[in-house]
């Protein structure tokens, strides 16, 4: 049974949750490992689950590059659920479940209702993936030119040919999507709410851009012409290349940013909040050369700001539930694009003490409406952090935090630094599992600009027991984040 929608914009009383990817499960998925962070975070206290895209990955496992923005991972299917799912014949395998063997009418007449509701993608995307699974997982640049460029003989011959194919991939979806949403229904059922994370850009292997051509900045054969990235910052000297296609934002403008209304509304029907990453591409993004071999040889380019925030209000209300990722090079326009929509920011501790008074990650100049981190998903863990300082980066840490928030320099790390993040006037605190637990470098989820070891670590939730739980909601009691 659906539970009713919570509406409550992000940032707006004081919380505080946890960031935990999915795929960072031992079980990565929307099953039992799933179930039993939503009763951590209850006993806990904490009432915000954040987690990192839900896509189907490359064999990167980056949910930043997925094949589809609006798909789910089918590795995220509880296969354990499924073999007990009343609605089978139970003399189905598994495999077959999958495929939409043994399914009952009812779940049929679901199955229906649910590809009808969402064709918009999941057509295309069955039908994406089906030519690339005949095609060894080829990019579809480098398809056949009739399936690369849709032509309509090559692609009626090959639905024809590979039907079944095609319906036991969208039925897949169905299925992540029948799981992911009892997740959240037991998400709300606990009062718990759930953080998405929309990646701005698309990976230019994936069906978005196969099927939407025209709304890239793409040649005659489909390459980029332009690729996204950051200009060098804190993480890398030459920036980040990240080779995505870049939108053609006069062509979505000439439709009202239908697409753009399309990808929200799916967010929106996963999670509770969502965060826009690299928000600050809305004002102005980085354009660099296809052919430029890394980030410098970039330049700011202006994106569409608020008439495509404007257009997303139709899906997303006045108060759009949406946080803006404005970590890096942030400049004055950025700043009035996030206010003028009234969306919250973020600050990280990590970022905070470099000895600026003015630096905005310092906690005495936190806003209310912000969301704060001791650490994301792409910083170490705090206890890594902390150890990569040197001796007078540690003691000017301690003097800030002692100086501005009384905290006793005799506070172990990580808990002093997750005391910060509880004690900052920011209404959302957000906190990493890897800091709750008080793991080091070993648990770090992923160093950006790097290809090689990320997205590989793994938590038991064994380690989310009853006595880190009650721990947890004495201090959320001491700093006024109880749910």
């Amino acid at each position: 049974m659906i539970t009713e929608v919570q509406t409550e914009p992000p940032a707006t009383r004081r919380r505080a949750g946890l960031l935990l990817p999915v795929g960072s499960l031992t079980s990565p998925g929307f099953g039992k490992d799933a179930r039993e962070v939503l009763g951590f975070l209850e006993k806990s206290g904490l009432s915000v689950w954040q987690v990192l895209p839900l896509g189907p990955t490359h064999p990167d496992k980056s949910p930043y590059q997925c094949l589809s923005s609006f798909a789910l991972e089918p590795a995220y299917l509880d296969e354990s659920e499924l073999a007990t799912d009343h609605l089978f014949e139970q003399s189905t395998a598994v495999s077959d479940r999958r495929q939409g063997h043994g399914a009952s009418d009812a779940l049929r007449a679901a199955f229906a209702e649910f590809r009808d509701r969402e064709s918009h993608w999941l057509d295309d995307y069955a039908r994406f993936m089906a030519i690339r699974e005949t095609q060894e997982g080829r990019c579809w640049l480098d398809w056949p030119v009739g399936l690369r460029d849709r032509e309509s003989a090559a692609m009626v011959a090959f639905e024809r040919e590979h039907a079944s194919f095609i319906d036991a991939i969208a039925f897949e979806q169905f299925l992540l999507e029948r799981q992911w949403q009892a997740v959240r229904d037991e998400a709300r059922e606990r009062s718990i709410f759930l953080f998405g994370d929309l990646p701005i850009f698309v990976a230019g292997d994936s069906a978005d851009v196969w099927a939407n051509r025209s709304l890239f900045q793409v040649d005659a054969s489909g390459q980029p012409t332009v690729v996204a990235g950051v200009p060098p910052d804190y993480f890398s000297a030459t920036g980040q290349r990240w080779g995505n296609p870049l939108f053609d934002f006069q062509r979505m403008a000439e439709d009202g940013f239908a697409w753009w209304k399309q990808r929200l509304a799916r967010h929106l029907a996963l999670y509770d909040w969502v965060r826009i990453d690299h928000f600050r591409g809305l004002a102005a993004y980085w354009a660099i050369p296809a052919d430029y071999p890394d980030a410098t040889g970039g330049q700011w380019v202006p994106g569409p700001g608020s008439a495509l925030l404007e257009a997303l209000e139709d899906v997303g209300g006045d108060d759009l539930p949406l946080v803006a990722e404005d970590l890096g090079v942030i400049t004055p326009d950025v700043t009035e694009l996030r206010d003028q929509f009234g969306l919250p920011g973020m600050v990280v501790l990590h970022f905070a003490f470099d000895g600026d008074e003015d630096n905005p990650h310092l906690p005495r100049q936190h806003r209310t409406d912000c969301v704060v981190y001791t650490g994301t998903h792409d910083n170490d863990t705090t206890l890594g952090w902390w150890r990569s300082l040197d001796e007078a980066g540690r003691a000017r840490v301690r003097r800030w935090l002692e100086s501005m928030q009384g905290i006793d320099p005799a506070t172990p790390m990580p808990e002093a630094m997750v005391d910060s993040a509880l004690a900052s006037r920011a209404n959302l605190a957000m906190l990493p599992v890897a800091d709750l637990l008080g793991l080091g470098s070993e648990a770090r989820i992923n160093v950006p600009g790097t290809r090689e070891g990320n997205w590989c670590w793994r938590l038991s939730v064994d380690g989310l027991g009853d006595a880190l739980a009650q721990r947890m909601r004495d201090r959320l009691a001491r700093h006024d984040r109880l749910a």
